[in-house]
């Protein structure tokens, strides 16, 4: 299976222009990819102004999505801030080429910069199938909570959808291997690059892992742009048979 994650310079707010640039940085991959990954709050960046920016499920942007989903025959994922029953969600949304979708809330929100305060937590973990590939998203400060992410054998590919400031790119970058390793999966990690209305700045390392850790494509640091990297369901299981570290994992539950 291909996987190409976008690495974008977000327009603070605009709406009308992401979703031009990005769509202009997918045209390329149209046909020539099973799965194209788009960061958080990609048609908006990491605002905390859901009040102005938000949206109902089946608007604009999912319309978006839909279409760019079945011009480039691939499932396309990101998330964007959605108004559902007087609640906001940072909803991460995967599309496929024939409409059918899936959709995961943010489960751990940002409380420094007030994500708490503004948005309702996601319930409920997501694992959903594509092409043969059981994947699992989240959304940027998941990263940091393991047991959230756990593996529980169901899982082969962990996306991760992100504004991950540049100061904090080292912990961005240990933790998506750690999450690897640990999970015997996949990862996808798709960050932004570039400064938000807010003065954060962004440098990106977008990338994808292998199950032993290590990057096998990763988007050039600090530029607009995006990469394709493979990943084989028959290497995954091969390995996960000569060293079947999930047999051994701890049973646990969670309490919310």
């Amino acid at each position: 299976m291909k996987i190409s994650i976008i690495q974008p310079n977000l327009f603070w707010e605009d709406k009308i222009r992401n979703l031009k640039n990005l769509g202009e940085l997918i045209l390329p991959l149209y046909n020539n990819t099973d799965i194209v990954v788009l960061p958080e709050m990609f048609n908006t960046g990491f605002s905390m102004n859901p009040e102005l920016l938000s949206e109902p499920f089946f608007s604009g942007t999912f319309d978006w999505m839909k279409n760019i989903a079945q011009k480039g025959n691939f499932g396309v994922c990101g998330s964007f801030i959605v108004k559902e029953n007087m609640h906001f969600f940072n909803r991460w949304v995967f599309v496929t080429p024939e409409s059918d979708y899936w959709y995961y809330d943010k489960r751990h929100l940002f409380g420094i910069s007030g994500e708490d305060k503004l948005f309702t937590p996601g319930k409920n973990r997501l694992v959903f199938s594509f092409k043969g590939v059981r994947i699992s998203p989240y959304i940027c400060y998941d990263l940091r909570f393991p047991v959230w992410s756990r593996n529980k054998n169901d899982a082969d590919l962990i996306i991760y959808a992100a504004n991950w400031p540049e100061s904090r790119r080292e912990v961005w970058n240990t933790l998506l291997k750690a999450r690897a390793i640990e999970n015997q999966c996949y990862v996808a990690g798709s960050n932004i690059v570039g400064t938000d209305g807010t003065g954060i700045k962004y440098c990106g390392d977008s990338v994808l892992i292998n199950p032993r850790g290590e990057i096998i494509k990763s988007v050039n640091y600090n530029e607009e742009s995006s990469v394709t990297g493979v990943i084989s369901m028959t290497e995954l299981s091969d390995f996960r048979k000569k060293f079947p570290v999930l047999n051994d994992a701890d049973n646990f539950s969670m309490n919310f």
